[in-house]
């Protein structure tokens, strides 16, 4: 029998999930949370064989907390639970060694295949998520300065507060946009914000 642990915020997700596995031969959840603190005192206690954890939490980002799982536990099988797919999210939960990575349109078989993949030692990355990564593959990363000011430029802040907010000048700030603009491939700062939503390059609350 494969232990679920399923740590995620949204009610209807967790029904959705709970359906799935409850109609499955093999599988059991063993525990639900929906807030990360509760999720991470379930999984020391009850010692799931696979984690589901939602991405985004409403006391924390998921990614932020893989190291105390696998500090605890450096064998969990976890899998990340996103509502949409970033490439910036999904390298860096692979890189901190979760062993997969799904969206919550994903459909209720894949959703079993996932577990039993994960269960029996293996990764699962769905072929939309792989292409999504492959696309951005060999991109320079940003630095942490101008991933600050990408998130102040999501935040809707202009350069002269940017400069204000890091006590530099406005033409360092122009400087670092102009990289930023380089490295994610866009041409102004409207889509600038899109693209740091859309991949995953900054944390913005939902």
């Amino acid at each position: 029998m494969t232990t679920v642990l399923l740590i995620e915020r949204q009610p209807l997700s967790r029904i959705g999930i709970r359906t799935v596995i409850d109609g499955e031969a093999g599988i059991e959840l063993i525990g639900e949370a929906d807030n990360a603190a509760a999720g991470f005192a379930m999984f020391r206690k009850l010692g799931p064989d696979v984690t589901i954890l939602g991405l985004r939490l409403p006391d924390s980002c998921s990614i932020d907390d893989l190291d105390s799982y696998f500090s605890e536990r450096p064998k969990a099988r976890i899998i990340v639970l996103a509502d949409h797919a970033g490439d910036a999210e999904i390298a860096r939960a692979l890189k901190k060694g979760v062993a997969g990575y799904i969206c919550k349109d994903i459909l209720p078989g894949e959703l079993v295949d996932a577990i039993r993949t994960v269960s029996a030692g293996r990764k699962y990355i769905p072929n939309d998520i792989a292409r999504i990564l492959s696309e951005n593959l060999g991109r320079e990363e940003l630095t942490q300065t101008e991933t600050n000011v990408l998130r102040m430029i999501v935040g809707g802040m202009s350069n002269k507060e940017i400069a204000f907010a890091l006590d530099v000048t406005e033409n360092t700030i122009k400087s670092h946009i102009q990289n930023i603009f380089g490295k994610i491939g866009v041409s102004d700062r409207t889509s600038a914000a899109t693209t740091a939503i859309k991949r995953g390059l900054v944390k913005v609350d939902l």
